[in-house]
């Protein structure tokens, strides 16, 4: 045999045991044919590999939709071994729930398996505007190691306001939604059995992340929460939730902060104080609470200050 070739051979193999090895991520099985990956309440580290919000799928009579894909390609590639764990029908959609890194950064894991990725109508602007950012940040804090093959994949296939895909005796609608929690939040609703995947519109446990608009958030919350589902799957927290009851501390923490920051103005106070004073009495309900209640605040003041 040719040196080249048995060099190509060699690398061949090496890649199929190295794919081989990919550890699946933990999943349950919440409802006939839904998996969820429950992500502990972390920052992202070279430990975690930035697998740190809910990933899920879902399985049809013909394919599966994967619904967000981890913070790296290592993320990714545990995903894609979970659903393979469960069912060899093709990937034919790959959600993406919003922008956060979090949450689209294992997409480069789905390359390659005729998989349209899917997201809201902003998506595509906005992580050209953020891709590069969060690409280096994510570098940085989960390493080399763990970060290699992670790219910022966008979506082929937009959703401006609904779309529902077929995956075979099942269909999932999807919707795009105001800004909110950020200006690309989606999400998928399983008519089947009636799961609802929310992505980052709710959070349990890990306390709320601002990054879109405060008001636009509390009035999702509203329209949503008038809406039934059997059970709902967070963007941050247990793999599954009764619902309405599971947007309540998401409400009330939003409200909380607004209210703060609304008095804090009204007093003259600054925008330094509104980031140290604002929805303390929340602090005990959630975890990660001082990473980013900070963030919060200052984005709210910016939001509140001229209203």
């Amino acid at each position: 045999m040719p040196r080249a070739l048995l060099v190509i051979v060699i690398w061949l193999v090496a890649a199929a045991a190295r794919a081989g090895d990919v550890a699946p991520l933990p999943m349950t099985r919440i409802a006939d044919g839904i998996y969820v990956y429950a992500a502990p309440y972390e920052l992202a580290t070279p430990e975690n590999a930035d697998g740190i919000g809910n990933l899920g799928f879902i399985v049809g009579a013909d394919a599966v939709a994967v619904i967000d894909t981890g913070g790296s390609y290592a993320v990714g590639q545990r995903l894609l071994a979970a659903v393979r764990a469960q069912t060899e029908r093709p990937v034919r959609y790959v959600v993406n729930t919003h922008v956060h890194p979090d949450h689209v950064l294992g997409n480069a894991a789905f390359l390659g398996l005729d998989a349209h990725f899917v997201g809201h109508a902003n998506l595509p602007q906005a992580l050209a505007d953020r891709g590069l950012s969060y690409l280096a940040a994510t570098a940085r804090l989960i390493g080399d190691a763990a970060f290699a093959g992670t790219q910022a994949i966008p979506p082929d296939l937009l959703v401006a306001d609904r779309l529902t895909l077929d995956l075979g005796d099942r269909t999932i609608l999807l919707e795009a939604w105001p800004t909110a929690h950020s200006n690309t939040d989606l999400t998928v609703f399983d008519e089947k059995t009636g799961t609802w995947f929310l992505g980052d519109l709710v959070f349990s446990g890990h306390v709320p992340a601002l990054d879109g608009s405060l008001r636009g958030w509390l009035s999702v919350l509203e329209a949503i929460a008038a809406r039934p589902a059997g059970r709902i799957v967070p963007g941050h927290g247990p793999a599954t939730m009764p619902w309405p009851q599971a947007a309540v501390p998401t409400r009330r923490y939003l409200q909380q902060l607004a209210g703060d920051i609304r008095r804090l103005i009204a007093q003259g106070r600054t925008m330094r104080d509104a980031a140290a004073q604002a929805a303390q009495a929340e602090r005990e309900q959630w975890t990660l609470f001082d990473e980013f209640n900070g963030r919060n605040a200052t984005s709210a003041f910016h939001e509140l200050e001229w209203e």
